[in-house]
């Protein structure tokens, strides 16, 4: 080397998401589960998705294409993190794409999650027994006719138009990290989908958890096997067959003043001091349930928890009467004023199936009576020719609405009342306790929002075989997994300093919060370069100056405070090792 030569790699959040991986033992347990083939050279199947899942979270893109730039322009820095030789190579398609369908395999990816399961539920002491469990559905522009995975199917993001594959998670209350996940094809009911999660869950948390689920989970045979297995279930039944009566049955009680109500208010965990909030009122009874499970008989007693939602009635009601004057106008509409273009009915029981439809479709069937009237129109002809005069007519149906006053009144006191079942005594979850367990799903959701959006944009989908679709998902519910559990040890940490973090929201620097996003940490990460200068005897590496903020996260995560110098001081390291090797 004859002059200076300058090397600069952005490392941002790198360092922070490639050790937190490693505590996780994320690459531990995927190298543990799958062997490398016999001619595989390179990286390990375990710190090439650890990598990969950096450059994910950190750059919230998981296209393969993209990885191997990424990597050579901070090729020093994971040379000096990860304990394998790094090379450039160990990023291309081809290899990115193997590491895919290792993922793939069903028996393997149930190992990996149940030993990784194991050991976050071990280190991070995640004591909580509830399980929530729901699915999403992801909607591709791949053709169904090459792959089984992709199908049509009741499409959650909205668009029936695309063929789309399924996701069932399984996750912890309350933090929710996933234990558990299934990729089916997108035409796939849930109704099935519950006891193979439920199962695989087991096997890392044993029996007696709660699993919580929505109405699809309160099949019969699902309920009972859960019983028969040890296990509770708290879900909500579907207003479906005999429900709506039983509904009305139930609540007469209360209308009748024969039947009090307990109040169940919202936690207030973060606030003590905040006035409570009312966030429901219900009552409980019991019935006996009988199933049958492997032939055998299954009896036990169930809980029927009947719930009154305020905030739920109110928007049904302002939902029932947009419908009432949407229905009431398709209705009117039917039969206008004589006109051009405008259609006439002469078919009475033609505009009867039309009228049906529309009530159907706006669900207000029994709420509004339609009258029918026959409208005939008379004119005399003079005679002309031939013709002797007469008289010509034609006719029409109208349609006249009413409202049914008191079948809208009715239908209003049933509105915001739903029916929870539960197996678990009252001893294991109280009346409050089951009602703000229910009602806290969206921690459940906002797994699928990362997981659909920022950051690991699981659409648009780029790969196009099964197996690297499939191994694409569960390599992005281990990037969920680092997601959740960062923020709930963070939050955790905080909560038992009684301290708030301040200087994560750029547009006002002095806001704290003491329940940060790990979005909004990693953000605080970036701009930070390990600028590398080798001179023709000495290699010196300067690292940007870290933050009180900065410092302050990694001390939270439970992360070494000089892991950022430790880095810088390695790459220095080994570079100097490299010139002394290369002098003769």
């Amino acid at each position: 080397m004859t002059a200076a030569e300058v090397h600069t790699e952005r490392i941002d959040d790198m360092p922070l998401l490639i050790r937190q991986q490693e505590k996780m033992g994320i690459p531990a347990v995927i190298d543990d589960v799958i062997e490398a083939h016999g001619n595989r050279q390179g990286l390990s199947h375990g710190w090439l998705a650890a990598i990969w899942l950096s450059y994910i979270l950190s750059e919230a893109d998981h296209r393969m294409n993209r990885v191997e730039s990424w990597a050579e322009g901070r090729l020093a820095s994971l040379q000096a993190l990860v304990p394998s030789e790094v090379m450039v190579k160990d990023f291309t398609d081809d290899r990115l794409a193997d590491s895919l369908r290792a993922l793939s395999d069903d028996i393997a990816w149930e190992e990996i999650e149940r030993q990784l399961s194991r050991r976050l539920v071990r280190v991070y002491d995640l004591s909580s027994a509830t399980v929530r469990l729901d699915s999403t559905t992801v909607s591709v522009h791949h053709d169904p006719r090459q792959s089984p995975l992709f199908g049509f199917g009741h499409s959650k993001d909205h668009r029936p138009d695309l063929p789309q594959l399924k996701v069932m998670l399984g996750t912890l209350d309350p933090l929710g990290m996933p234990l558990a996940t299934l990729v089916v094809p997108g035409e796939t009911a849930d109704d099935g989908l519950y006891l193979p999660v439920v199962e695989d869950n087991r096997a890392t948390l044993g029996a007696g958890c709660l699993y919580v689920g929505d109405n699809k989970m309160s099949a019969l045979a699902t309920r009972g096997a859960l019983q028969d297995a040890g296990d509770y279930y708290l879900t909500a039944l579907p207003r479906t067959g005999n429900v709506p009566q039983l509904v009305e049955e139930l609540v007469a009680a209360v209308w009748e003043g024969e039947q009090p109500l307990t109040p169940v208010y919202k936690r207030q965990p973060y606030n003590e001091h905040a006035d409570r909030q009312l966030q429901a009122l219900a009552y409980e009874t019991e019935r006996l349930q009988e199933d049958q499970v492997a032939g055998q008989t299954v009896t036990w007693q169930e809980r029927l928890l009947v719930v009154y939602s305020p905030s739920l009635a109110q928007r049904a009601r302002r939902g029932l009467a947009q419908r009432l004057r949407n229905a009431e106008e398709a209705l009117l509409a039917l039969t206008p004023p004589r006109g051009r273009g405008r259609k006439q009915w002469q078919d009475l029981e033609a505009l009867e199936r039309k009228v049906a439809a529309i009530l159907k479709r706006h669900r207000v069937q029994g709420l509004l009576a339609v009258d029918y009237q026959l409208e005939v129109e008379r004119w005399p002809v003079r005679a002309y020719g031939d013709q002797p005069a007469r008289t010509e007519e034609r006719y029409r149906y109208l349609v006249r609405v009413r409202r049914k006053r008191e079948a809208i009144s009715h239908a209003a006191r049933l509105l915001g009342w739903r029916l929870y079942v539960t197996n678990a005594p009252v001893a294991r979850l109280p009346l409050g306790d089951a009602v703000r367990t229910y009602r806290s799903a969206p921690t459940i959701e906002r797994d699928f929002r990362r997981l659909k959006g920022h950051p690991l944009g699981l659409p648009p989908l780029y790969v196009q075989r099964e197996d690297h679709a499939q191994g694409l998902v569960r390599l992005l519910t281990l990037g969920l997994r680092v997601l959740t559990l960062v923020e709930h040890v963070v939050r955790d940490a905080l909560a038992d300093a009684g301290e708030a973090l301040a200087g994560l929201y750029p547009a006002n620097p002095k806001r704290e919060t003491a329940r940060p996003t790990t979005e909004r940490l990693l953000e605080a990460f970036k701009e930070l370069n390990l600028t590398v200068v080798q001179l023709p005897e000495q290699a010196i590496c300067h690292l940007t100056p870290l933050t009180d903020l900065q410092h302050r996260i990694l001390t939270l995560l439970q992360l070494p405070v000089s892991l950022y110098d430790d880095l810088a001081a390695a790459v220095q390291q080994k570079l100097i090792r490299a010139q002394n090797l290369s002098e003769p």
